[in-house]
């Protein structure tokens, strides 16, 4: 019982290393190293200059195998999805920018061209992209379209051998420093996908700088003005907006992992101040108050990462289903909000000092609320799972 109550980690007090195997935990630990030596000194810099060293964290990344790592051959590591999990916990812990950048380029650019993709794009790219030498986005959020991305406005038609795309997409990740940008569009035969070369005439990506979230990550509206795409750079098996919606939820449950990494930076940064900060001649983690509040975010925290692994031993068996995904991401994006916002409670004033991470990771985690699906969409695809009736309209 001594030992039992001298533990503060979250971790240990759920025994989340017992539910890990060996090739897991490494895996895990390889990425946190990287963050606690190239992330954890550095990011908040980037976070106030709203600047990303992307090309160089793309190929640091690259060479422990963590972009794409979830996917099978073409250069890419070929990890089981719970452990491709994990890697986003530890990066998201750094911070949210430094694992959309993962995810963008994994589990949207390059698992729209591994799914969706003709095996010579595949070739041409893959592995490229798992290096970290080439990088993607994914352009499918519109100015005017984005819970309803059926709506989107930006068209392509043919002309002879090629396609010719205009339109507009806005917030896209990695977009002004990309290679090759995945664009969905309408046609006359419904939604198509296509790979689009950045260094086309007519395209141009403007970063977005004034954002108060997600400010160590490149932010970018895509405009498409005639850009000329010759039919091989069409993802011959993405047919109708069924394509593009399964990225989405890939990078879904990167998510679920990944904001669970916040949250834990959040608990951990308070459980600390907490122990050292003393008021009326005491620690602060003394009063019963503060206790209850660590109490609370170590349930919430620990209950989110459960439901994480769990989510993650179905995917790998192939029995993850789209309302789980979003059962994972509600739930665990609210609930690392709410731990952001209790660790700043805690913390007093010092919460909004930037010598805490506790106050971006709560910015950032405003964002991760709304992309990949805002938390009103993931309430009605429960709704509907419960209930049978769709109500999106």
């Amino acid at each position: 019982m001594a030992a039992d109550a001298d533990r503060s980690d979250p971790d240990e007090l759920f025994g989340i290393d017992a539910l890990l195997s060996d090739e897991e935990r490494a895996i895990r630990n390889s990425v946190r190293a990287l963050v606690q030596a190239r992330v954890v000194p550095n990011v908040q810099r980037w976070y106030e200059d709203g600047d990303l060293p992307v090309r160089k964290l793309a190929l640091e990344l690259g060479k422990i195998g963590v972009l794409g790592m979830h996917l099978q051959g073409y250069g890419c590591s070929g990890t089981s999805s719970l452990a491709y999990g994990l890697a986003c916990m530890e990066l998201e812990a750094g911070d949210s920018g430094i694992r959309s950048l993962v995810s963008v380029q994994g589990s949207l650019a390059m698992y729209a061209i591994y799914a969706y993709g003709s095996d010579a794009q595949k070739q041409k790219w893959l592995p490229r992209m798992a290096t970290g030498e080439e990088l993607g986005c994914f352009g499918l959020t519109e100015p005017d379209f984005g819970s309803n991305p059926g709506g989107m406005r930006t068209h392509a038609r043919r002309d002879g051998s090629d396609w010719i795309i205009n339109g507009t997409k806005m917030w896209i990740t990695n977009g002004s420093i990309a290679d090759v940008a995945v664009i969905w569009a309408q046609t006359d035969e419904g939604v198509r996908g296509f790979l689009v070369s950045t260094d086309s005439a007519g395209f141009n990506a403007q970063t977005i700088r004034s954002k108060m979230s997600l400010r160590a990550s490149v932010t970018a509206e895509l405009n498409l003005s005639d850009v000329r795409v010759p039919e091989k750079n069409r993802l011959p098996e993405a047919i109708g907006l069924k394509a593009p919606l399964s990225c989405l939820n890939e990078a879904r449950f990167g998510i679920i992992f990944g904001s669970m990494g916040a949250a834990r930076e959040c608990l951990r940064t308070a459980l600390d101040y907490a122990q050292t900060r003393e008021q009326f001649d005491r620690p602060i983690a003394g009063f019963q108050l503060t206790q209850e509040k660590l109490a609370n975010m170590t349930l919430e925290y620990g209950k989110g990462l459960l439901l994480a692994l769990h989510l993650g031993r179905r995917k790998d068996a192939d029995t993850l289903t789209t309302p789980q995904v979003s059962l994972g991401k509600l739930n665990n994006v609210r609930e690392a909000i709410e731990i952001a916002r209790t660790a700043r409670t805690i913390l007093g004033a010092n919460g909004i000092s930037g010598e805490y991470p506790v106050m971006r990771h709560a910015n950032n985690l405003e964002s991760v609320l709304t992309y990949e699906g805002t938390s009103e969409m993931h309430t009605l695809v429960i709704g509907q799972a419960l209930t049978g009736i769709p109500a999106f309209r």
